[in-house]
């Protein structure tokens, strides 16, 4: 049995989601951050991407957070996305991202970054050039290349692949060992930039490899995942973290492919990946908020109008097929939706990002009920993801007219 839709009064009714972009926790909405000082106080600007995605960006972004420099955003587009914008071609040639602005100064190259601003606020730990941190620096590095010979080029036979798994294994296992050297969780003796430097990448192969390869980088490796558990600790991480959807199509038009090995694993993990449940996914074990269904109810409220324009289907067919899956998402009962809106609701399911629209246990239970509800009209798929750009995220289009 299933109940009606409700109406977006009703669903307004039932949200009153929200945050302090200013002063708050860590967030991808924000345009300014204070940490409770003025902004006078603000001597930074952080050039980012729209997306909330760059792996180098999320660096620079971790740094300011825990370290409560005030800085200015200004979000650009990458250009698998859409066009770069004008103006920042005209402050960064070469459109590159990040850059800060420090006291007017433009910075590019987020080591180069990580350095100046060490410089002028001091370091997060022990700094970039210390003798602890050097090394690590290298072993991130190795990490790095190991993962794209893994990933990033199609093996020709199988004995190649078997070749550049074991490579990636070899140096995950050097890893694991300069993470057993300290008592706690962290590369070091406490949180430091080493912990930086290391996040976005090694969160990106823990989504990719479970995608492309099965191979799951968190439940394999026990001090990795004592670390991803201490990140997950931190405010500041979960307000950068995104989710192995997000990253996993993100990911190809970025490195220039990502290679699937087609074994039995590798497709089992690529279906729930794609299709759920995605609370079963090895990407994040911190508690669920209590208000993250509350969180994608007002995320869709406020953006509900280009959500619909964007959208392949009729807008009035579309209207209340994303209301039957919100009202599915804050009241647990099915809602039958419209004929034909089966591939309508899965375009929303595969083009939510995060963290730029929310956080990641919103964006689970959002795909969850949005799955629920395509699932009542049918078993289409929305139109198929592009793997050598996302020009179907252009936040330009999207918020045109």
């Amino acid at each position: 049995m299933t109940i009606a839709p409700l109406s977006w009064t009703e669903l307004e009714a039932l949200t009153d989601y929200k945050i302090d972009r200013i002063n708050g926790p860590t967030n991808s909405q924000s345009t300014l951050r204070l940490f409770g000082q003025t902004e006078s106080d603000v001597r930074v600007t952080l050039y980012r991407d729209n997306h909330a995605w760059c792996p180098y960006c999320q660096k620079i972004w971790l740094w300011l957070e825990e370290k409560q420099i005030p800085y200015r955003i200004k979000k650009v587009t990458m250009f698998c996305y859409g066009q770069k914008e004008r103006w920042y071609r005209q402050i960064v040639r070469s459109g590159m991202l990040p850059a800060i602005s420090l006291d007017d100064r433009i910075i590019t190259e987020s080591d180069d970054i990580l350095i100046a601003l060490e410089k002028v606020f001091g370091t997060l730990g022990p700094g970039m050039g210390d003798n602890r941190v050097i090394p690590l620096r290298q072993l991130e590095r190795f990490l790095f290349r190991a993962w794209c010979s893994w990933l990033c080029y199609r093996s020709r036979s199988a004995r190649e692949e078997k070749y550049n798994r074991e490579q990636f294994i070899n140096i995950v296992a050097r890893v694991e060992a300069a993470l057993d050297k300290t008592p706690g969780p962290y590369f070091l003796e406490e949180f430091s930039t080493v912990d930086i430097v290391f996040t976005p990448y090694v969160e990106r192969m823990n989504a990719s490899l479970y995608y492309y390869k099965g191979y799951s980088l968190r439940e394999e490796n026990p001090r990795l995942s004592a670390w991803f558990d201490a990140m997950e600790s931190r405010s500041t991480y979960r307000g950068t973290q995104s989710d192995f959807h997000t990253h996993v199509h993100d990911l190809p038009p970025q490195m220039g492919g990502c290679w699937e090995n087609g074994q039995p694993q590798m497709l089992k993990n690529k279906a729930k990946v794609d299709s759920g449940p995605w609370f079963d996914l090895p990407d994040v074990t911190y508690p669920e908020p209590e208000n993250s269904r509350a969180e994608a109810l007002q995320r869709v409220i406020k953006h509900r109008q280009n959500i619909i324009k964007v959208n392949p289907a009729d807008d009035k067919v579309f209207d209340e097929a994303l209301r039957c899956a919100l009202t599915h998402m804050m009241k647990g009962d099915l809602c039958q939706p419209p004929q034909d809106s089966d591939i309508a609701l899965r375009y929303l399911r595969d083009r939510i990002n995060v963290p730029r629209d929310m956080s990641i246990y919103a964006a689970k239970h959002l795909r969850t009920s949005l799955e629920a509800t395509a699932a009542l009209a049918g078993d289409r798929q929305g139109p198929e993801i592009p793997f050598n750009h996302r020009r179907d995220q252009d936040p330009a289009k999207f918020a045109a007219g």
